[in-house]
C-alpha cells in the first residue's frame, strides 16, 4: 500500500490543477481527491469541500519545496496562485465574492472530460443560464432605450446583439481567450479564438455575474459592455456595421473584384451547428471564420477581411 501525504488542499479547482501541473513538471506525481459535490447550478464556495494534493511520504518535502519556490515573485512579494482571474475581475468591473463560479464559467468541457477526478464541472449549464439572462436584459435595455422602434426593429437589433459574432468579438475585447481553462486537444486546435467557444464563455460569464450579485449586477455589466453598441442602435436600429457591405465597398474602390463567400464545413450537433466560411478574393483566401449560421460567419469573414486588407493598404 502507496503512504501518501496531503501536501496541498484548496478550494479552487484551478489552484489544484495549476499544482498538479506545477508538480508534475517537475517529476513529482501527485493523487488528488476530492469532497465536491454536484448540484444543477454551482453552490457557495464553502459548500464545495476541499480539493486535496497528496504525493508519496518520500517526495513530501520536495513537493512542498516547490509549491513554496513558485509562491515567490521577484522582490520577494507573496503570489497567490488563486489570483490568475483578477485581471479579468479588473476588466469586467466586478469582484467576485466566490471566484469558484468564476472559475466554472471558465471552464470548458474539454477540461472537465480530462479531469480524472471528477471533481472539475464545465460551463454548459451556465452558458445555458446566461443565454436567458442576456436574451432578457437586452429585450429589457432595447425596451427602454429604443421606445420608438416597432417589434420587428427590436427583435432585429436583439437578435443582431446576442448573435455568436457580437458575443465573441465582446470576448475578445476581454481577452476571455486566454483565461480559458481548456483541454490538452482543444488548446492544441486553436480553442481559445474559435468564435462559438468564446460566445458560450461570455454567456457563462454573464451568469456567473448573475448567480454571485443577483439580477441588479448583471444588469449593470451588460449594460457597461454593451453600452456602445446599444449607441449603434439606436442611430442605426442594428448593432456594430455590414461588414460584408462595407467590405465590397473598399474592394470596388480599389479596383478590385467582389469577394467569393466559400463554405467550407460545419460542426457540431444540429442543435448548435457552427458553419465555417473561407473568404477569397482574386483566388486568394483572405479570412475564414465561423458562426452560427452562414451568413453570420460570412459578416465575421468580412469583418477579419476588411481589418487585413486596411492595415495592408495603409502600409502600403
Amino acid at each position: 500500500m502507496i503512504d501518501l501525504v496531503v501536501i496541498f488542499t484548496t478550494r479552487s479547482e484551478v489552484e489544484a490543477n495549476i499544482v498538479r501541473g506545477l508538480l508534475e513538471a517537475h517529476g513529482v506525481r501527485s493523487h488528488v481527491s476530492t469532497t465536491v459535490t454536484h448540484s444543477l447550478f454551482p453552490v457557495n464556495v464553502n459548500e464545495l469541500g476541499e480539493v486535496r494534493i497528496a504525493v508519496t511520504a518520500g517526495e513530501a518535502d520536495e513537493a512542498r519545496q516547490i509549491i513554496e519556490s513558485h509562491r515567490q515573485a521577484p522582490g520577494g512579494q507573496l503570489v497567490r496562485l488563486r489570483d490568475e482571474f483578477d485581471a479579468l475581475q479588473r476588466a469586467i468591473e466586478y469582484r467576485f465574492r466566490d471566484r469558484g463560479l468564476l472559475e466554472h464559467a471558465m471552464t470548458h468541457t474539454s477540461r472537465a472530460n480530462e479531469d480524472v477526478s471528477g471533481g472539475v464541472a464545465d460551463n454548459e449549464l451556465l452558458e445555458f443560464l446566461g443565454d436567458a439572462v442576456l436574451g432578457f436584459l437586452i429585450a429589457d435595455l432595447l425596451f427602454h432605450q429604443c421606445p420608438a422602434f416597432d417589434e420587428g426593429q427590436l427583435s432585429k437589433a436583439k437578435a443582431s446583439l446576442v448573435s455568436t459574432a457580437t458575443l465573441a468579438r465582446q470576448a475578445e475585447r476581454l481577452a476571455l481567450g486566454d483565461q480559458l481553462l481548456l483541454g490538452r486537444g482543444e488548446e492544441k486546435t486553436g480553442g481559445r479564438h474559435k468564435q462559438a467557444l468564446l460566445a458560450d464563455a461570455y454567456e457563462s460569464l454573464i451568469a456567473a455575474v448573475y448567480l454571485d450579485g443577483g439580477i441588479e449586477q448583471a444588469r449593470a455589466f451588460i449594460g457597461r459592455e454593451f453600452a456602445p453598441l446599444l449607441d449603434g442602435v439606436r442611430a442605426h436600429g442594428v448593432a456594430g456595421h455590414d461588414y460584408k457591405s462595407a467590405l465590397q465597398e473598399h474592394l470596388q474602390s480599389h479596383d478590385r473584384p467582389l469577394p467569393d463567400y466559400r463554405l467550407t464545413g460545419t460542426t457540431g450537433p444540429d442543435h448548435r451547428k457552427e458553419f465555417l466560411v473561407e473568404l477569397v478574393v482574386e483566388g486568394q483566401s483572405v479570412a475564414q471564420a465561423s458562426g452560427a449560421s452562414k451568413k453570420e460567419a460570412e459578416q465575421e469573414a468580412a469583418r477579419l477581411a476588411l481589418d487585413t486588407l486596411t492595415r495592408a493598404t495603409d502600409a502600403g
